[in-house]
């Protein structure tokens, strides 16, 4: 029995097939039974009639001319013991001299069109049955014999009763077998329903399955299979799908506890670096501020310090904002005036970014949602940042913001070189760079696009790249919940 997968390999597509094809092959058996059953009692038919030809002889052909005839029979044809519709015909010289055929009291002469007549002449006097057809009597079985003259003496059966016994079986056949197909079919059907249920349970449950979000997360599996005999085949099939959900349950519940482990563990680490973080960075610039002579290596030195330190503490800020994010943290529910964040991060980046070029494309009335004011403003500033950066002087950014019924969208578009198409599908995971020879000396952390994704998708919205030369624009949609 053959699985499909996808939607037509359902258990009701496989429950539907195999009936179908098993009666596809009933079909099959029955039609060649069929052909062989009418074959042979055709056969049959027609030798029972060369025997009857053969016992007859050409004692009725021989009778129908009176010149040949007996003067007890001078009278006319001897048609005693001649079954009606025995056929009788003279051929001398391959013409036929005469032609009848027994009815019910008396012979009737039959009208030989010249066909008939040239079809009869070929009948050769070998006392074996042939089939004929004549215009005037349709499908005969005829036997020439030789006669005391010389001439040929040509005796026929009709073949209609053949063809009716025949047809009289096919219908026959044709009804049983009907019969017996429509009941095979409805038994095989639900037959394989209830043989099947099981595996169906099976299926359903892998379809459960299937739709859980494995991902990521604490994923809730779906009950077991019930069905799990070790004694059926369907049953053994079941309990090891049991025992594979299990392994499943039991890594996901360790993934789980790993990953939060790990989340814990980076924000409490985020956390305790920013309190020493903070104060190297406030020594390092209370020693550059001494008024005391500093020699120029040292004073180097310190300001790499102070340079690094400020570069560590953005790092672990982003670190404990995506720990935060990682957790579930709620976010802030406030109304929120995009229109104005996109105005203040343009200004920002003209402000470092003054050999670019700014283009602005706002709605007319301001665009307000609720959401986190802080988070949506860092999502803005990674986006600037991340063209700046990774762009050439001269470059246009285009920076929109477009207001539809149930969503906005922040469009940060540039005509530079483009995101490097190996690194599209995982440039909004975290510490991946464009340029590692040129992200360092820029002050990013890597994490800036991760960051974007969090936070939209912890605003229940998404985020897109879409990057060829000469054309990179990330886009951002967020949804809106209620009225600000």
């Amino acid at each position: 029995m053959r699985w499909r997968t996808g939607s037509p390999g359902s258990p009701r597509a496989a429950t539907t097939t195999s009936p179908s094809r098993l009666v596809a092959l009933l079909a099959l058996s029955c039609l060649a039974v069929g052909v062989a059953t009418t074959a042979a009692l055709q056969g049959f038919l027609v030798r029972r009639l060369d025997q009857q030809l053969a016992a007859v002889g050409g004692h009725f052909p021989a009778s129908l001319d009176p010149a040949k005839a007996s003067g007890k029979n001078s009278g006319g044809p001897d048609t005693r013991g001649q079954a009606a519709g025995t056929f009788g015909a003279c051929v001398l010289g391959g013409t036929v001299t005469q032609a009848a055929v027994v009815g019910e009291r008396t012979e009737t002469p039959v009208p030989l069109t010249g066909a008939d007549r040239r079809v009869l002449a070929q009948v050769p006097a070998d006392a074996r049955g042939r089939s004929i057809h004549l215009s005037a009597l349709a499908e005969y079985r005829v036997m020439g014999v030789r006669g005391p003259s010389g001439d040929v003496l040509i005796t026929g059966l009709p073949l209609q009763p053949v063809a009716d016994t025949v047809s009289g079986l096919e219908l026959v056949e044709a009804v049983v077998f009907g019969a017996a197909l429509l009941v095979t079919g409805i038994a095989g059907a639900v037959w394989v329903r209830l043989s099947l249920r099981p595996l169906r349970r099976v299926a359903d449950t892998a379809s459960r399955v299937a739709q859980l979000p494995l991902a990521g997360g604490e994923v809730a599996m779906p009950p077991r299979v019930p069905d799990t005999d070790p004694r059926t085949e369907v049953g053994r099939a079941g309990g090891a799908f049991n025992r594979m959900l299990q392994h499943v349950e039991e890594s996901l519940a360790r993934r789980l506890a790993s990953e939060q482990r790990l989340r814990r563990f980076a924000a409490d680490a985020s956390h305790e670096l920013r309190t020493p973080v903070a104060s190297i960075r406030g020594h390092t610039e209370l020693a550059l501020r001494s008024r005391g002579p500093v020699p120029d290596e040292v004073r180097h030195a310190l300001d790499r310090v102070r340079c690094e330190s400020v570069r560590m503490g953005e790092l672990v800020d982003d670190l404990l904002l995506l720990a935060r994010l990682d957790a579930g943290r709620p976010l802030a529910a406030e109304p929120v005036d995009l229109t104005r964040l996109v105005l203040d991060a343009v200004s920002d980046a003209r402000a470092t970014g003054q050999r670019h070029r700014w283009t602005l494309r706002l709605p007319e009335e301001p665009v307000v949602l609720r959401g986190d004011e802080r988070g949506l403003q860092q999502v803005l500033t990674n986006l600037l940042a991340n063209a700046r950066t990774h762009t050439p002087p001269g470059t246009r950014v285009t920076v929109g913001l477009t207001e539809r019924d149930d969503e906005v969208e922040i469009l940060v578009q540039d005509d530079g070189p483009g995101v490097p198409e190996k690194l599209q599908s995982e440039v909004f995971d975290r510490f991946v760079r464009t340029d590692n020879g040129r992200s360092r000396s820029a002050g990013g952390t890597g994490l800036g696009l991760a960051i974007t994704q969090a936070v939209a998708t912890a605003h229940g919205g998404r985020v897109a790249l879409t990057s060829r030369p000469g054309h990179t624009a990330f886009q951002v949609w967020l949804p809106r919940v209620g009225e600000p």
